[in-house]
């Protein structure tokens, strides 16, 4: 099966697409005090450290940040075949009446975010969540909406969002991949 891609944003337009939400984020909620970003295992991590990393430029104070590991809160660990493989949360400080700024790479059908919202209420009861997204491609099946949008890319039903980081993958940017049979 080959596949044809399209650029949907390149290392800058990455890059410009977190230092404006960065800024929406302290803007919305006037400054840092009281703020925690938490990544979505795997690629919200990374989105949450470069977050936490500007924010903390901007403002000069350490923003808190944290990771959930929704693999145990999935609807459909029924079908999968195989066993989970579960990788951990590490939230190292309470998240009770705080600001969570929760983090993720693509938001598609929002299955995914209410397996994070279950996992992150699992922990505590934050003030409010907001929820934070590189890219948001539609297709929803859950009344999910994200507050901070770094991209809205329509998509077919064929198409897949790849999201490449250089710490991971070597490169930087973001794809719309087409499956072509």
């Amino acid at each position: 099966m080959a596949a044809t891609e399209r650029m949907v944003l390149d290392a800058q337009g990455v890059e410009r697409a977190l230092a404006r939400v960065t800024h929406e984020i302290l803007e919305r909620n006037k400054g840092v005090a009281n703020l925690v970003f938490i990544g979505v295992r795997s690629l919200g991590v990374e989105i949450a450290e470069r977050l936490a990393a500007k924010a903390a430029t901007i403002e000069g104070v350490e923003v808190p940040r944290g990771v959930i590991d929704i693999t145990l809160y999935r609807d459909d660990l029924s079908r999968a075949g195989q066993q989970p493989a579960v990788k951990g949360t590490d939230i190292p400080f309470p998240i009770d009446d705080r600001q969570v700024v929760l983090v993720d790479d693509v938001l598609y059908t929002g299955r995914t975010v209410r397996a994070s919202l279950d996992a992150l209420f699992d922990q505590g009861r934050p003030a409010r969540v907001q929820l934070l997204v590189l890219i948001d491609r539609g297709w929803r099946e859950l009344p999910v909406e994200a507050r901070y949008i770094g991209r809205t890319v329509q998509t077919s039903a064929s198409e897949i969002i790849e999201v490449k980081f250089q710490e991971i993958d070597g490169m930087e940017k973001v794809l719309l991949v087409e499956r072509v049979d």
